[in-house]
């Protein structure tokens, strides 16, 4: 099976973390101090291929305006999940919380929306945006995506929004994924995915959008890593291209029911 950590040899996996946490910190204090300006935060846009302009207007009104400037991702992973009333929901990499919340307003009262971030800004933020949004079904939790801490069949499907690439131990992630799913459990997950032609040190060269695209999986590594992990039903859809050989795409897959 190939490799899924793509990791460089020359940078070890707890030096590119720092790097990613350093970095989405950087971001939560600049919506944060934007947010306390007189013209209001202001968005990390990258370009039209990540952040907020991924999400329709009606979502992005319905929120605190922090929540959307603070928006790093590459797709809407709560358009594709499915979210139905009464579910509970898991957002790995949750950053300002705009997927927790919207996903908190989708399953409803008798459901919960999970996130989970490893980095205390982004934390801090996501916490005043829930208190701003006035969302009484939502936890926010500190850890990392490759340890996640929750107990085993504690949710009905998992999110994530251009974070599972930024992994330097993406196996662990999909076993996590699978561990906290409930059986029948599912996952509608927006990452960056590469051309299968295209080596990592290739897909390095594509560039840098906030991380997203050196530590990507190949459409076929992907598929490999979800089901060495046990998923089935697995698709992967490209939306968009965010460099040559590199797409945003929908990631679905389904824990069995009988797992």
């Amino acid at each position: 099976m190939s490799d899924l950590s793509n990791a460089p040899s020359n940078a070890p996996s707890n030096d590119l973390r720092e790097t990613v946490r350093e970095r989405y910190a950087a971001a939560a204090v600049q919506v944060t101090e934007g947010g306390t300006a007189c013209c209001g935060p202001q968005a990390i846009e990258v370009d039209d291929t990540f952040g907020a302009t991924l999400y329709a207007a009606d979502e992005r009104e319905a929120l605190p305006a922090e929540a959307v400037a603070a928006s790093l991702g590459c797709g809407n992973p709560t358009a594709v999940a499915d979210l139905r009333e009464g579910e509970r929901v898991l957002d790995l990499g949750s950053g300002g919380g705009i997927d927790v919340l919207l996903s908190a307003r989708r399953v409803g009262p008798t459901g919960k929306a999970y996130g989970l971030d490893m980095t205390e800004e982004m934390l801090a933020l996501a916490l005043a945006n829930q208190k701003k949004a006035g969302a009484t079904n939502v936890e926010f939790l500190k850890g990392t995506i490759e340890a996640v801490p929750l107990p085993a069949n504690t949710v009905d499907v998992v999110i994530s929004n251009c974070v599972i690439n930024l992994s330097t131990d993406k196996s662990a992630v999909f076993a996590e994924m699978f561990r906290v799913l409930a059986p029948g459990g599912r996952i509608g997950v927006s990452d960056v995915v590469a051309d299968d032609t295209l080596t990592p040190g290739q897909r390095a060269e594509r560039g840098d959008y906030v991380g997203c695209i050196a530590g990507a999986l190949s459409f076929a590594e992907y598929r490999e890593g979800l089901a060495a992990a046990g998923f089935t039903d697995i698709g992967i859809v490209p939306t968009h291209a965010v460099a040559d050989g590199m797409h945003s795409a929908v990631v679905r897959a389904t824990k069995p029911a009988d797992a």
